[in-house]
């Protein structure tokens, strides 16, 4: 329950994906229906069965100065990319440093330096292990390198909950301002975990796309075909305030975070349970005090899983009905894990905004069991109103956001 009647605006947005350097150039290519996945040309990707992935469009390292990037793990450089956009795009509020937080989720943190690290270490010996290691690998370096930049001293948290983590930073980042924490919260996901090892896994798990001769239409939530998810790496982050705040500094909002459901299924470690879903969807909708007519667009989690994606489907139909529109983003970014919630949270504030909903690529015959309404073939102009966004994670965790326009 909320805390407040205090409503939170998103005043600032920012992304580094597999679509754009940023928000705007990602936000293009969603409406376009272009795809950012693409064939690994690593030496270590010939061994796998699925030889695809959503990589960056551009390499952080162009962006950030070149002894800073030096120090930070790739997760860590586009979360300050993406952050430092979305803190620009806001106009820099100016905030007490102790009424300013900082929350940025992730999965798995800096899984790259630990991987290339150890290998360091098993090859040369401990003395030719960098120093800055730790600061690379721990799961906290996204938030605590824009928690320094920013110099935001109200807090810097870091959920990790999966493929939820980046949607339930900005849940966090709100509760923050209702429950009168901060006043402003930048929040959101990073991840960058494109390599042998997380692939492998994946792979042996049967979970990731082995349509390695059309990697553009590898990801295809909902349609019969669909295989497995498509691996991606980015960030996307959001600017939170309190409208109080917002309204006395004559900020532009995007739109309004109007509420959250977190849940989680206690049930397996990586079966999703559609009684979970049904409830994060059931409780965000209760928060913003809203009824399921009124919402007008669901952004799925659908990752392209034959299971996945007819689970979510039942979910929202059950939560919410099968009236709304619903897309699926991951169609052309693949699925950046950590990154995934804020993303998605992304493409729905703008969807809200602009009164067009990106279409699910890929959907060449919808799976007979899917009743929702899929946006296929072009973005549609429509007027959104109130969205929902939904985010899943392995672990059970469930998390869903709505989102309506600004005031």
């Amino acid at each position: 329950m909320r805390m407040d009647t205090d409503n939170v605006l998103i005043t600032g947005l920012g992304a580094t994906t597999p679509l754009g350097g940023d928000a705007v150039s990602t936000w293009a290519a969603m409406l376009a229906g272009r795809s950012g996945i693409g064939p690994l040309q690593e030496e270590w990707a010939a061994q796998l069965p699925g030889r695809i992935a959503g990589r960056l469009a551009t390499e952080p390292t162009e962006v950030l100065d070149r002894v800073q990037a030096r120090r930070m793990d790739r997760c860590e450089q586009v979360a300050l990319v993406a952050a430092r956009e979305a803190w620009a795009d806001a106009g820099a509020p100016d905030v007490d440093p102790e009424r300013l937080a900082v929350v940025i989720g992730t999965g798995t943190g800096g899984a790259l330096t630990m991987l290339g690290q150890d290998d360091v270490l098993e090859a040369s010996g401990v003395r030719r292990v960098s120093p800055h290691t730790v600061p690379m690998l721990m799961a906290n370096g996204p938030a605590a390198w824009v928690s320094i930049e920013l110099g935001a001293r109200g807090g810097a948290h870091t959920p990790v909950s999966a493929c939820a983590s980046g949607a339930e930073a900005i849940a966090m980042g709100a509760d923050l301002i209702r429950l009168g924490r901060a006043d402003v919260v930048v929040a959101g996901g990073a991840e960058a975990c494109v390599c042998a090892l997380t692939m492998a896994g994946f792979a042996q798990a049967k979970a990731h796309s082995t349509r390695n001769d059309a990697p553009q239409r590898a990801s295809r939530p909902f349609d019969v075909d669909r295989d497995g998810f498509v691996i991606g790496e980015g960030a996307a982050v959001v600017v939170l305030e309190r409208a109080e705040f917002a309204a006395a500094r004559t900020a532009r909002a995007h739109a309004t975070l109007a509420g959250a459901g977190i849940t989680s299924d206690a049930f397996h470690i990586t079966a999703a349970h559609p009684e979970g879903q049904v409830r994060a969807m059931r409780r965000a909708l209760s928060d913003a005090g809203l009824a399921p007519q009124d919402i007008g667009l669901v952004h799925t989690h659908a990752t392209s899983t034959p299971k996945g994606d007819l689970a979510e489907a039942q979910s929202v139909t059950e939560a919410v009905g099968t009236h709304p529109a619903v897309t699926a983003t991951k169609s052309m970014t693949g699925h950046l894990f950590g990154a995934a919630g804020s993303l998605g949270a992304l493409a729905t504030i703008l969807a809200v905004r602009d009164g067009v909903v990106p279409a699910t690529l890929n959907v060449d015959t919808l799976d007979p069991e899917v009743k929702l309404d899929v946006v296929t073939g072009a973005a549609r102009r429509t007027a959104v109103g109130a969205a929902l966004t939904n985010s899943f994670g392995f672990g059970g965790h469930n998390a869903s956001l709505v989102f309506t326009p600004a005031p």
